[in-house]
């Protein structure tokens, strides 16, 4: 049913400036791979092969590193370093990619509207790489899963605190099936707390019909003068198709920011057998000079009469 994904990777990254000026915030390490290799290990995991990726100026890195480099395959075969080879080249065998400019920031729904052209009349995965979601069944196929079984679109969510509904677009249920699926009442985007009709936050994984090209064709600007991709969905609603929301089963990194992209590389290393007890030696080290420095501060605090100068 579904063959094609969009990740749109045209974003400026800001929060990561000045490191972004020269390096796409898709590029940006988690261990020793770039955030982007893992959204489309996601997808290959769950069957997917093709994927179109909505770049824009400045971001021919993210072409160069899904293809060979031969230069360096040679330095690693005579290094005898074979499993790095295998390692750099399996992506490029198992997967195709397109890119595709998007020539101006005009938010989330234009970046996907720029691919309409190389997906035609079916149904297509989106992937937002600002999400690492860590679990043992891709994200994608959970929702490639759903959509396949109830024939219509598919989107992921989450539940969040009601204090925070204003940075994410918003569901409200028609109906609940199970603990983790329901039918989509509508969807509001960046909703204040009275505003919002829940607290199933949408998240950066989609399955969407066809049908998503030509409401973003005729949608107009939205929350924060953008094309939004809630909008277009809303549209779906409103002309009848049905529109599902799955509760995604795993851990949800937000990698879009420096503190989430550092505890998704605390918790990617803590799962893995290469770093995690390494890792847990430091944070056991840290954690016993942390005590030492609180116990000194306490000791100034009670001398001088004073509020602590380090928290508790």
């Amino acid at each position: 049913m579904v063959t094609k994904a969009i990740i749109p990777a045209g974003g400026v990254g800001t929060r990561f400036l000045p490191t972004t000026k020269v390096l796409p915030k898709e590029m940006l390490p988690i261990l020793e791979k770039p955030a982007i290799q893992y959204i489309v290990e996601e997808g290959l995991r769950a069957g997917l092969k093709n994927y179109i990726v909505v770049t824009s100026k400045h971001k021919t890195c993210l072409e160069d590193h899904f293809d060979i480099n031969q230069e360096l395959v040679s330095f690693l075969e005579e290094k005898g370093k074979h499993s790095l080879i295998d390692g750099i080249e399996k992506i490029v065998q198992l997967a195709n990619f397109v890119y595709v400019r998007q020539r101006e920031p005009r938010g989330l729904g234009h970046a996907i509207w720029t691919a309409r052209n190389v997906i035609g009349k079916e149904y297509v995965a989106i992937f937002l790489p600002d999400d690492i979601i860590v679990h043992s069944t891709p994200a994608i196929g959970q929702l490639m899963q759903v959509a396949q079984q109830e024939k219509c679109s598919v989107i992921a969510v989450q539940e969040v605190p009601m204090n925070t509904v204003s940075n994410y677009g918003v569901i409200g249920v028609r109906k609940q099936f199970s603990p983790n699926l329901f039918q989509v009442k509508e969807l509001v985007e960046k909703p204040t707390i009275s505003q919002a009709p829940s607290n199933l936050a949408i998240i950066g994984r989609y399955v969407l019909s066809p049908s998503i090209f030509g409401a973003l064709d005729e949608l107009k600007i939205g929350v924060n003068g953008e094309v939004q991709l809630t909008d277009a969905i809303q549209s779906l609603l409103l002309s009848g198709e049905k529109v599902f929301a799955y509760k995604v089963q795993g851990v949800r990194h937000d990698v879009g920011n420096p503190m989430g992209l550092l505890k998704a590389n605390i918790d990617l290393a803590l799962r893995n057998p290469k770093y995690s007890d390494i890792l847990l030696d430091y944070l056991s080290e840290l954690d016993r000079e942390f005590v030492v420095m609180q116990g000194k501060a306490n000791l100034l605090n009670k001398n001088a009469g004073s509020k602590p100068i380090l928290p508790l």
